[in-house]
């Protein structure tokens, strides 16, 4: 089984970031540390970005051949229409994805253009999950 994870922007700075909302780990660390390891059975790939049209190019690059996604848009979640109509372009299914639980936060958040077009959605578990995305997507 083959999963590609996306990390919109600022996911970079995980464990820098606003450590209160965001947690203290990196999303690096908390990769190979923890998710490799609890699914040596998966090919994971990993992809960041910081800017709109290379998270849709990377959708539309494997979104046909992999077996699931696991997408934290950040907040192109809430703006960007074009991840939303790549996400329901692809044939792979996609898990959204937030650390937070944006529903406990600004207003703005509470609205995901994704979300229609993913088969579910993950908010307020931390890196946790994203374990728990891998999962849903196994079954």
């Amino acid at each position: 089984m083959e999963i590609l994870i996306i990390n919109g922007p600022n996911l970079n700075l995980l464990g820098k970031r606003e450590p209160e909302i965001y947690g203290s780990e990196s999303f690096e660390s908390y990769f190979e540390k923890i998710l490799k390891k609890m699914f040596p059975e998966i090919t994971f790939h990993y992809f960041q970005s910081n800017v709109e049209g290379e998270l849709i190019n990377e959708l539309h690059a494997k979104g046909f051949s992999v077996d699931g996604i696991i997408m934290n848009a950040g907040a192109y979640t809430h703006t960007s229409i074009a991840i939303a109509d790549a996400v329901a372009a692809i044939k792979s299914p996609v898990i959204e994805i937030h650390l937070s639980n944006i529903f406990a936060r600004e207003d703005y958040r509470h609205v995901s253009y994704l979300g229609k077009h993913c088969k579910g959605s993950i908010s307020g578990l931390g890196l946790k999950g994203y374990e728990l995305a891998v999962r849903a997507l196994m079954k």
